[in-house]
């Protein structure tokens, strides 16, 4: 059911339920919503359902929402069996992803499994959780070209002109694939120049740049610095036009961010990064007839990039 928000367009309540963090919950169901790009959903997140008391608590929150004629979208991936059944009781419509598809993947292994909920976001595995906090810490500390201590220890390396999504696709790669990220602004100083800076030059087999549009990149700039130089289109303009042209230059994958969520960059970055590990363990076989290099124009064919932008 849609219900009139006050002053705003129309929104669908949505519940997420869990007995962990409710990051699975989010995530799966937001992969639902995403479908329906013209409706707005009004978001709420419950995590950590881990008693039958609060499950009760929980559906009766539901069922006077309910009762006072509101239906909500309810997702919930609850793994203890008696929090999933007692959240199964609301009047609300839900989905359970847990429910639906636990009992095929037993049926499937011919096993019974354990059902319980900090096996989902639990931090059993202490290798590869310390992993991951490093990886954030590194790129945090390598955040906006803050530092280029131990650069060598990255993974990834993101070049782009200010706000062009570096900060953000940096601390997701670090959190969820545990990479060590480092982002260097491009700024006038360094676009007023033939050649990337010195100290990134040594680390370009792992370098991708960020674009996005002269209009995006102006109306981000205009909510952190109304009216100045810094945001204005044809700062922008030829900031995206430079950048671009250094990139190229070296041959870098550029991917264009305004029309990507920054879980789809990651995607594009790590699809690259095993394409290129496995060209690296892949023996070279050359032959008269075929090219010993790939042409420029393949090898910056990342998805998403975007034509030169002209200067003013």
């Amino acid at each position: 059911m849609v219900v009139e928000q006050a002053g705003g367009p129309e929104a669908v309540p949505v519940w997420f339920l869990s007995d962990s963090t409710g990051i699975s919950a989010e995530t799966m169901g937001n992969a639902l919503l995403i479908q329906f790009p013209d409706l707005v959903f009004d978001r709420t997140t419950i995590p950590f359902i881990t008693t039958v008391e609060h499950a009760r608590e929980v559906v009766a929150t539901l069922d006077e929402v309910v009762d006072a004629g509101t239906v909500p979208l309810v997702f919930t991936t609850a793994a203890e069996d008696a929090v999933r059944q007692e959240l199964a009781r609301t009047r609300a419509p839900i989905i359970d992803f847990f429910d639906l598809h636990m009992s095929r993947v037993e049926s499937i292994l011919g096993r019974t499994g354990i059902r319980q909920a900090a096996r989902l976001h639990g931090v059993r595995d202490v290798q590869r959780y310390n992993n991951r906090m490093a990886a954030v810490e590194f790129t945090i500390e390598h955040d906006d070209g803050q530092s280029l201590r131990a650069l060598e220890k990255a993974d990834v390396v993101l070049l782009a002109p200010s706000r062009c999504g570096k900060t953000p696709t940096s601390m997701y790669l670090a959190l969820q694939h545990g990479l060590f990220v480092a982002n260097y602004p491009l700024v006038d100083e360094d676009l007023e120049r033939d050649d990337l800076p010195e100290p990134l030059r040594d680390h370009l087999d792992r370098a991708f740049g960020l674009t996005t549009t002269v209009d995006r990149l102006s109306r981000v700039r205009h909510e952190r610095r109304p009216g100045s130089r810094y945001a204005s289109p044809e700062q922008c303009r030829w900031e995206l036009r430079r950048a671009r042209a250094l990139l190229d230059a070296h041959r870098l994958p550029v991917i264009d961010s305004s029309a990507k969520s920054v879980e789809e960059i990651s995607a594009l970055i790590l699809q690259t990064l095993k394409t290129r590990a496995r060209a690296r363990h892949t023996p070279a076989t050359t032959s008269r007839s075929t090219p010993r290099s790939t042409p420029r124009s393949t090898q910056r064919s990342t998805p998403g990039t975007t034509p030169t932008e002209g200067r003013p």
